[in-house]
């Protein structure tokens, strides 16, 4: 009688890692390359208000430069993501099952709020507002997603990097989208008090509403 052994699948293996950090930054470099004046103009973004000024039309929402950004900045949140998981024992950061579960959650989740926004500020009659207050605030987000990618690489490769550090990177960017809203509503107070009531719904629908449900689900969980 033949006797079958059973082995269980490996998942753990940091080969793909490599890979897809090279796939980011092959990306970072090519839209480099191709957009050269738009890509330093963006560069400049923490030090200079030059393009917001600039590509403040709703159109650069959704061209080849904003895409091609937006997934490496997918790509970067979600590896961060798997960071923290792993250092609160949810998982592993070689596993790429994870990896791949957690990016298509980040993924669908940030179409699925902008797309829900566009309905909402359109019910508001505030569209103008929604899609400047939307461009700038994905601009300093990818910017914010591309400086976390070398962050991501350090974090990963290095096991003896500070144990609170990617706590300490999580708060960081906490306050820096806090001080966004109000560097965004400060830019846009005119439109914004113009329209007061339907703002502030807008933004606690969406900007405060699935971000709390997301810590309520994850903290009643761990309990």
């Amino acid at each position: 009688m033949t006797e079958h052994l059973l082995h269980p699948r490996i998942t753990d293996t940091s080969d793909w890692v490599t890979i897809i950090f090279i796939m980011a930054f092959g990306i970072i470099a090519l839209t480099k390359s191709i957009y050269e004046n738009r890509f330093e103009d963006f560069s400049k973004l923490i030090f200079s208000d030059k393009y917001n000024r600039i590509y403040r039309d709703s159109s650069h929402l959704i061209d080849m430069f904003s895409i091609t950004l937006f997934f490496v900045q997918v790509i970067s949140f979600s590896f961060f993501i798997q960071i923290l998981l792993s250092q609160f024992g949810y998982g592993t950061k070689t596993d790429w099952v994870l990896f791949i579960q957690i990016f298509t959650f980040v993924l669908y989740f940030i179409l699925a709020k902008f797309l829900i926004e566009k309905i909402i500020a359109t019910a508001f009659k505030i569209e103008e507002i929604s899609e400047q207050f939307n461009l700038q605030k994905i601009s300093y987000r990818t910017y914010a997603g591309l400086l976390l990618l070398p962050i991501d690489i350090v974090l990963y490769y290095y096991n003896a990097a500070l144990k609170d550090l990617p706590l300490l990177i999580l708060y960081g960017i906490i306050v820096l989208n806090v001080f966004l809203y109000l560097f965004s509503i400060k830019n846009y107070r005119k439109e914004i008090f113009s329209k007061f009531f339907y703002f502030i719904l807008y933004l606690c629908t969406l900007e405060i509403a699935p971000y709390y449900f997301m810590y309520y689900w994850f903290t009643k969980d761990s309990v």
